[in-house]
């Protein structure tokens, strides 16, 4: 899935500017990291694509959808075609693993056969096929964040966003959460990740967007977390 952003600029009330002027272009298939310090403009610009917000100037197109003319319905069908991994995780605490990935598909109405099916695979994917019978509070920070991944891609979405997916991990168990994020990514879908993780960005060289005080400040197709490391 592709996303286009044309002169896009966001204000907050009383005179936040979280967005200026932004035009950015990311091909179907990409693999974007997202970087700048806190305040920088990142969530913003990744709520205006799930169209959580709604840009003050300029628009936002996402596989053809213009989002600003989107109607409730076609709004709905849009966000099942996209996976968000939030940096909290929002699991549903008094569900279990499976119960958390099969509640996405059971709102969308999916058959009770076809939902057993396919979290099963997504499970087994991500490794926590064990652990399907418990609950958030009973898994580790690291598995919880791969049960968040789980139930962000069982929909197959073309677009996954993730909000800091290595965060507060150890480099070991952040190794782990990047290889299912590659395979995710080789699988067809666009992932745009918005991180501070300096090594995982070094060492996996991707395309890099800097933002700054909600301006684009770098487009490095193939950079690393500073603009002057290359190698």
């Amino acid at each position: 899935m592709d996303i286009q952003f044309s002169g896009v600029s966001k204000t907050f009330p009383p005179n936040i500017n979280a967005l200026e002027n932004i035009y950015l272009n990311i091909k179907s298939g990409e693999f974007v990291y997202l970087i700048g310090e806190t305040g920088s403009g990142k969530s913003t610009l990744m709520r205006c694509i799930f169209r959580e917000v709604m840009p003050t100037r300029g628009y936002v197109e996402v596989g053809g959808h213009v989002l600003r003319k989107m109607g409730r319905y076609e709004l709905a069908l849009y966000r099942r075609d996209i996976g968000v991994v939030f940096q909290n995780f929002n699991l549903l605490p008094c569900l279990t693993a499976f119960e958390n990935v099969a509640f996405v598909l059971e709102t969308m109405g999916v058959p009770k056969k076809t939902v057993n099916e396919r979290v099963t695979e997504v499970l087994k994917n991500v490794g926590l096929w064990r652990r399907r019978g418990q609950y958030p509070q009973q898994m580790a920070g690291g598995e919880q964040q791969r049960l968040a991944i789980a139930r962000a891609i069982v929909n197959e979405p073309s677009l996954l966003i993730a909000d800091e997916p290595t965060g507060n991990l150890d480099d070991d168990t952040a190794d782990e959460i990047m290889q299912i994020l590659f395979g995710i990514n080789a699988a067809g879908a666009t992932v745009l990740m918005a991180t501070h993780d300096r090594g995982i960005v070094d060492t996996y060289r991707h395309r890099v967007i800097e933002l700054k005080r909600g301006r684009i400040v770098r487009d490095d197709p193939e950079g690393g977390y500073r603009a002057d490391v290359k190698d």
